[in-house]
């Protein structure tokens, strides 16, 4: 008796195909040579942020200047990521340094310009006695509302002062007196007379606020006030002098007391 062989149908081909692709295809996947599979296999956008191992990412593998300020996430760059010397003047920005960013004590005189601390930069009250280099306040730092400090006096300083002289009758009919400046000058004023003591010439301004006596440079004035039975009032030529004046006063009426009272003001040539 003859033995049958089963006769094939087919979805037994079928299923047999599909099985021997299904064995090779993973025959194939499973021996898949070490790097083999390059860039040029891989989709564009197959590799995503899942497929990344841990730590796969490192410096060598960044192209230069790849990580822009946009990539960056708030608080990653911390001062142990900069490198010594990383930030120059050209990577700081306006205003970037403000004084709360500054530690004390950093900027010492080394980092300052010639010129660079002004006057308006000094605090009120800045400048102390220990401050000042010995000889540093020199006679043209001083304005002229200091009053005389030196010998001779400065040009264009001032001295003022009053004087008063007189007589009583026919005992003294002439009356002299003199003045002694407190600084001398450098040479004898001129002699200008203002009587009354309220006016005023190119040589002498008058009497300022507080009746305060004023002459221009070189000149010396006598403000003459209160004049009583005054006949004349001079300062002799022979008695002025950089040290000082003289005064001759006479009197109107011989039998009578005289007398003037009044201020002066010189001014250094």
């Amino acid at each position: 008796m003859k033995s049958r062989l089963p006769q094939l149908s087919y979805s037994n081909v079928i299923a047999t195909i599909a099985l021997f692709i299904a064995l090779g295809g993973a025959a194939v996947a499973a021996g898949l040579p070490r790097n083999s599979v390059g860039a040029n296999q891989l989709k564009r956008g197959a590799v995503t942020a899942a497929k990344l191992k841990k730590g796969a990412v490192t410096g060598g593998k960044l192209a230069p200047k790849s990580v822009v300020a946009g990539k960056l996430g708030p608080n990653s760059v911390l001062p142990g990521n900069i490198g010594n010397g990383a930030i120059t003047s050209a990577k700081i920005g306006g205003g970037a340094v403000i004084a709360s960013s500054i530690k004390n004590n950093v900027i010492t005189t080394n980092k300052l310009n010639g010129k660079a601390v002004t006057t308006d930069k000094l605090a009120t009250g800045a400048v102390t006695e220990p401050i000042l280099a010995n000889g540093s306040v020199t006679a043209a730092k001083l304005s002229k509302e200091f009053g005389a400090l030196i010998n001779p006096l400065r040009s264009g300083q001032t001295l003022q002062g009053s004087f008063a002289v007189g007589g009583a009758g026919k005992e003294l009919t002439v009356a002299i007196d003199g003045q002694t400046f407190q600084f001398p000058l450098s040479k004898a004023p001129a002699i200008n007379i203002i009587s009354p003591a309220t006016a005023v010439t190119a040589a002498c301004p008058g009497l300022g606020s507080g009746q305060a006596p004023a002459a221009t440079a070189g000149n010396l004035c006598l403000y003459v006030a209160s004049p009583t039975n005054l006949k004349t009032l001079t300062v002799p030529a022979a008695s002025v002098n950089r040290f000082g004046f003289g005064l001759e006063a006479t009197a109107e009426d011989k039998e009578k007391a005289f007398s003037a009272f009044g201020q002066w003001a010189v001014t250094a040539p």
